[in-house]
């Protein structure tokens, strides 16, 4: 059986959790305790030498180390429901999206937290190399972040769904960083009211309380 390598508090293998829950694949979960910095020790770098999660280990060994192979993965082997896209131009729009809610949002987030945490001191970035935090660096994420926030709200303004007309992983990628962001005490106001009404149509859906 497919196994995912998990950490409940993260938001990258939530990212996952979600895409396996929306396809219906069966899995099983084990969790690398990030808080413990588990996932530097030797026993899951043999796993995943990037040292982050999620990772998801195939039937026949190969084990995927991002989320875009597990959701390439996903989608051509487990194509029903479609997340992210049919045809040639709703792929080019899924894939943009997600790529602009990974650049300003996901990062913006990233850069904002773990270049000011305390708890993240020499650990600016993932992976196995310790890098240290700059300060300056989190000043910035924070003005991609409302930005990010300003134009995907005036994105939704008339629409229902991120990318296409129905939900793809750019509304995964857009929840997960959207409730991400209050990590770093940032959320959509009142200034934002597209995505509040969109946020609370995504949370019918019972993948988003995993």
């Amino acid at each position: 059986m497919i196994t995912l390598y998990d950490f409940p508090r993260a938001p990258s293998p939530r990212r996952a959790r979600v895409f396996l829950a929306e396809k219906g694949v069966a899995h099983e979960t084990v969790i690398v305790d990030l808080a413990t910095r588990e996932q530097l020790g030797e026993a899951f770098r043999a796993i995943n030498p990037q040292c982050t999660v999620p990772a998801l280990k195939l039937d026949d060994g190969t084990v995927l180390t991002d989320n875009a192979g597990i959701n390439a993965y996903l989608e051509a082997a487990f194509p029903d429901p479609p997340l992210m896209g049919t045809s040639p131009l709703e792929k080019a729009e899924v894939a943009s999206w997600n790529a602009r809610i990974e650049l300003d949002g996901f990062f913006g987030v990233a850069e904002a937290l773990r270049n000011s945490a305390p708890a993240m001191k020499d650990r600016a970035l993932t992976g196995p190399v310790n890098y240290p935090q700059i300060p300056e660096l989190a000043e910035r994420g924070l003005a991609r972040l409302h930005h990010f926030f300003a134009t995907l709200d005036a994105h939704l303004a008339d629409r229902d769904y991120v990318a296409t007309g129905r939900f793809t992983l750019a509304d995964i990628s857009a929840v997960i960083v959207t409730d991400f962001a209050r990590v770093v005490k940032v959320k959509p106001t009142e200034d934002h009211p597209n995505i509040a009404r969109w946020r609370e149509r995504m949370a019918e859906r019972p993948s988003f309380s995993l």
